[in-house]
C-alpha cells in the first residue's frame, strides 16, 4: 500500500506535512485539497486558522497565524510568525523509572589504564592559541594518512587511528574571565578524552591563554606534553621536537587491544544540522528511539543546542528527575534571551535559510523536532558548555545551535561517539569521536550517499517504523564504537570542525 501524500503527526494539528511535492488539488484528508503547490517537507493547513490563532504541529504550538489561512493553503513564513505563549514547566510530572535491560548490550572498546573506555585511539595536538595553529598542522601533516592515494605513514602502527591537530581562532585578545575559563575547560576536556592516548599542547609563548595557567587551572600536569614556539626556538625546532615526541610514543599508543565492554560505557552526542521539514518526522525521532535503547542499556546521551530547544523546554522539564534539574534548563533559556537581546538579535533568527527552504518556519517548530533526538527517558542533569558529563542517562548541555561549536562542547564533556541527523545534507566529523550521519529522506541519502551512514527516509517511505529505524541506528552505534569506520572517517573529517565557543569581546 502506497504511503499517503501527507503526514499527520498529532490529531490536534492544524497542519500536515507534504511527503513529496503536492500539486494544487491534491487531497490531504479531512475533505481538504491543496489550493496551491506545496513543496516537499512543507506544511499545508487542514482547517481554517484565524489571524493570531496558534498553529499546531506535534500537538504543540509552532507559531501564530499572521493573516487568515484557508484549508489547503501553504503554511510558512508568509503567514506564520512567532508569538509568546504560557508554558507549564510542571517539573518532573512525566519522569518515570527507567526500564533497564536485564542483560546490557556490549561493544568492543579500548579500556584505558584509568578505567575509562575509548572508541578510537588517536594522538592529539592541541593549541593554546591561534598563533600556534599552523605549526600544529605541520606536525600532524607528517603523520597524515591519505584516503585517496593510500599513503600511510602509520602503516606500522595499525592500532593508532591517526595524529590529529585540533586548532582554533582564539586564545589571545580575550578577557580573562568567562571567555578564558570556557576555552580552557574545552581544551582540558579534549586533553583528558579517552580517545586520545597521548596529547601535546603547542603555544606561541606570549598569549593570554598561557599553557602553565591552563595546566594549573585544569589540573593537567602529567597528562600532556607542553611546548611553546618562542621557548623552543621557532617553527622548525618546534615541529622537529613535537614530531620526535609523536614518534617516541607511537609504539606505546599502538599497544592497545579491544575488549568486550558494556554499552554503559558509551556517551553519545546528539546533533542535527542542515535540518528540513522531515527531521522531526524521521531521523530525529528514530535517533530518539536509539537514545532510549542506549539509556536502557545504562549508557548516556547528550542533547545540546540550547537555542534549538527554545520553545520546547517545557516538554523536557516535565521529564526532569527533580525541580532543580528542570530549573537549570529554564535558567539557560533566560540567559539566552538576555544574550540575544544584548546582541540585538532574536531567538527566531534560527532557523537558517536552508532550514526554511526545507520547510521549517520558526524556532518553535525546529526545537520541537530537534528535541526528539533525546527520546523519552528522564532528564537527569543539565551541564554547562564543555563541562564533564558524569551522570548516566539523558543529559542536556548548554551550547549554541551552530553544529561544530555544539559538538565540540559535547566531545569535551566526554562524548565518545556522535550521531548527527541531516535533511539538507551536512558533511561533518568530530575527532577524536567518530560521527554517524543520519539522513532524513531517501532522495537526499541517494544523492549524497558517500557521506551518509544511515537512511532514515525509510520511515517516510513506509518501509519501517520509527522504532525499527531506531534499533538499526543503535546497532550501528555499537558497531562504530567497536571500530567500524563511518563515512566521514573515510574522508578524514573531524579536525577542521573543532570549534570552541567564542564568547565575549575580542580585544
Amino acid at each position: 500500500m502506497a504511503p499517503t501524500p501527507v503526514i499527520r503527526l498529532h490529531p490536534d494539528d492544524s497542519v500536515v506535512i507534504a511527503r513529496a511535492t503536492l500539486l494544487p488539488g491534491t487531497s490531504v484528508g479531512d475533505n481538504v485539497a491543496t489550493t496551491e503547490r506545496i513543496p516537499a517537507g512543507h506544511k499545508v493547513a487542514v482547517r481554517a486558522i484565524a489571524p493570531g490563532e496558534a498553529i499546531r504541529r506535534y500537538g504543540q504550538i509552532i507559531g501564530f497565524a499572521s493573516k487568515p489561512i484557508s484549508p489547503g493553503q501553504h503554511v510558512h513564513v508568509q503567514n506564520c510568525e512567532m508569538g509568546d505563549f504560557a508554558k507549564d514547566y510542571a517539573y518532573g510530572v512525566d519522569a518515570r523509572p527507567t526500564d533497564f535491560f536485564a542483560t546490557p548490550a556490549t561493544f568492543q572498546g579500548i579500556r584505558r589504564p584509568d578505567g575509562r573506555v575509548a572508541t578510537r585511539n588517536y594522538i592529539g595536538i592541541l593549541t593554546s592559541v591561534n598563533c600556534s595553529a599552523h605549526v600544529a598542522g605541520m606536525v600532524a601533516d607528517l603523520f597524515r594518512r591519505n584516503p585517496f592515494s593510500g599513503h600511510d605513514p602509520l602503516a606500522a602502527f595499525p592500532n593508532v587511528d591517526g595524529v590529529v591537530a585540533l586548532t582554533h581562532k582564539t586564545g589571545c585578545g580575550m578577557t580573562q574571565d568567562e571567555p578564558l575559563r570556557l576555552l580552557r575547560r574545552t581544551l582540558a576536556g579534549y586533553a583528558r578524552h579517552p580517545n586520545f592516548s597521548h596529547v601535546i599542547v603547542l603555544g606561541l609563548g606570549c598569549e593570554v591563554n598561557q599553557i602553565g595557567g591552563l595546566m594549573e587551572e585544569q589540573r593537567l600536569a602529567g597528562r600532556l606534553k607542553a611546548m611553546d614556539i618562542q621557548t623552543m626556538g621557532g617553527t622548525r625546532k618546534t615541529v622537529e621536537a613535537a614530531a620526535a615526541f609523536v614518534r617516541d610514543v607511537l609504539a606505546e599508543a599502538n599497544q592497545v587491544t579491544r575488549e568486550t565492554v558494556p554499552a554503559s560505557e558509551l556517551t553519545v552526542a546528539l546533533q542535527c544540522g542542515g535540518s528540513d521539514g522531515y527531521s522531526g518526522v524521521s531521523a530525529n525521532p528514530a535517533l530518539g528511539a536509539a537514545s532510549d535503547l542506549l539509556v536502557r542499556h545504562g549508557g548516556t546521551v547528550i542533547l545540546s543546542e540550547t537555542p534549538e530547544t527554545y520553545g520546547a523546554e517545557h516538554l523536557l522539564t516535565r521529564r526532569a528527575v527533580s525541580p532543580p534539574v528542570g530549573e537549570k534548563l529554564v535558567a539557560l533559556m533566560r540567559w539566552w534571551e538576555a544574550y540575544t537581546e544584548r546582541e540585538k538579535a532574536e531567538m527566531n533568527a534560527n532557523p537558517s535559510p536552508g532550514n526554511k527552504a526545507g520547510g521549517l518556519t520558526t524556532i518553535l517548530e525546529k526545537s520541537l523536532g530537534a528535541m526528539a533526538k533525546a527520546g523519552s527517558t528522564n532528564l537527569v542533569d543539565v551541564v554547562q558548555y564543555a563541562e564533564e558529563v558524569r551522570a548516566k542517562g539523558f543529559v542536556f548541555m548548554d551550547t549554541p545551535g551552530y553544529d561544530p561549536v555544539a559538538a565540540t562542547g559535547q566531545v569535551a564533556g566526554g562524548a565518545n561517539l556522535v550521531c548527527f541527523t541531516t535533511g539538507r545534507g551536512s558533511v561533518f566529523g568530530c575527532k577524536p569521536a567518530p560521527s554517524i550521519k543520519l539522513a532524513t529522506n531517501t532522495p537526499m541519502y541517494k544523492h549524497i550517499e558517500d557521506d551518509m551512514d544511515v537512511n532514515c527516509g525509510t520511515v517516510l517511505d513506509g518501509d519501517e517504523t520509527v522504532q525499527q529505524c531506531g534499533e538499526r541506528i543503535f546497532e550501528m552505534m555499537l558497531r562504530v564504537a567497536s571500530g567500524e569506520r563511518t563515512k566521514s572517517e573515510s574522508f578524514d573529517f573531524g579536525a577542521a570542525e573543532f570549534a570552541p565557543w567564542v564568547i565575549g569581546a575580542t580585544m
